[in-house]
């Protein structure tokens, strides 16, 4: 593993599609690829523009059971279609960090920020997400993908 990488950053509100889902951790491939396609449709049928890479908002600590709105940052909102919604992602003081390898090990990072907040004395607050900066199709080896997490702090 790579040392951790962390910043603090003061983040504008990002306005955003998503699909919300209650998805057990076996089945977040299968939400995040039916939840990327129906977004990227979604923002072409209404006019506008993604904005960045896709992520994984997380409303609150996943268990189990992951609370979870995937989607992409638009140009503008949307009317709902479909799943699709509007989400605004939150502004404000956060926590950016870059978690090099594949998905399966993000954990071992999210341990690392944790205990790199607590030496800072910040305090994670709810809302967290995930940008997918690498496309699997094209970077097929998990070791090269880049996953920026942002973790809103109090």
């Amino acid at each position: 593993m790579t040392a951790l990488s962390a910043e603090v950053v003061e983040l504008d509100p990002q306005q955003a599609i998503a699909v919300r889902g209650d998805v057990a951790i076996a089945d977040m491939p299968a939400f995040f690829q039916r939840a990327f396609v129906a977004a990227a449709a979604a923002a072409a049928a209404s006019g506008v523009e993604i904005t960045g890479p896709p992520f994984g908002f997380y409303p609150e600590m996943p268990t189990e059971i992951v609370a979870v709105e995937a989607g992409f940052p638009v140009s503008a909102p949307i009317e709902t279609v479909g799943d699709v919604h509007p989400l605004m992602l939150p502004g404000g003081r956060a926590v950016r960090a870059l978690h090099v390898g594949p998905y399966e090990t993000m954990a071992t990072t999210y341990i690392g920020l944790q205990a790199w907040m607590a030496e800072q004395g910040f305090h994670p607050a709810d809302g967290m997400w995930e940008s997918y900066l690498s496309d699997p199709r094209i970077e097929p080896d998990p070791a090269t993908w880049r996953t920026e997490i942002v973790w809103p702090i109090t």
